[in-house]
């Protein structure tokens, strides 16, 4: 796991690998459990996601997806506004938006830290490794796209999670 993930408290880390004990991980029970609102949107062009405090609430925070990308885009962009939001909550100011690119105004180091975090989620290692055994057991052609169905990820994620 990444050095972000190192980072998170051991309650965090708990509440996370609840959501991992069935895959795909179920990102809007994690949001909901981490007390953060999660919602379809229709977004500007090129915005993939946002995160921003709540108006009824100030204290709590509202994730908006692009309802309009690829449901596994979706999913990604879901677990990096959930990785800003918990390594970055304090800098998170009155929003911020996320390109197609996972870009916003946060400095590329924090984006950097909110991807590795966002794999974290996605793709645990230690599921990584057990579902790639038995995927060289099955004998699979295709690991990586059978992985990133098991994950419901894309293949370049999964690419960049085996280090390929």
């Amino acid at each position: 796991m990444s050095r972000e993930w190192d980072r998170l408290s051991e309650d965090t880390k708990g509440t996370i690998r609840a959501h991992q004990a069935d895959l795909p991980i179920k990102l809007s029970s994690l949001a909901r459990d981490l007390d953060v609102e999660l919602l379809s949107a229709t977004l500007g062009v090129g915005i993939s996601g946002e995160i921003r405090p709540s108006e009824s609430d100030p204290e709590k925070f509202v994730i908006r997806v692009n309802r309009h990308d690829a449901s596994r885009r979706q999913r990604f962009t879901v677990a990096h506004e959930i990785a800003h939001y918990l390594l970055h909550r304090d800098q998170i100011g009155t929003g911020l938006k996320d390109d197609v690119l996972y870009r916003s105004k946060l400095s590329d180091w924090r984006e950097a830290e909110a991807n590795r975090l966002a794999a974290d989620i996605l793709m645990p290692n230690q599921l990584v490794k057990e579902w790639l055994e038995n995927a060289k057991l099955l004998q699979v052609d295709d690991i990586v796209g059978y992985l990133a169905d098991r994950f419901d990820v894309s293949e370049a994620s999964m690419r960049i999670k085996l280090g390929l």
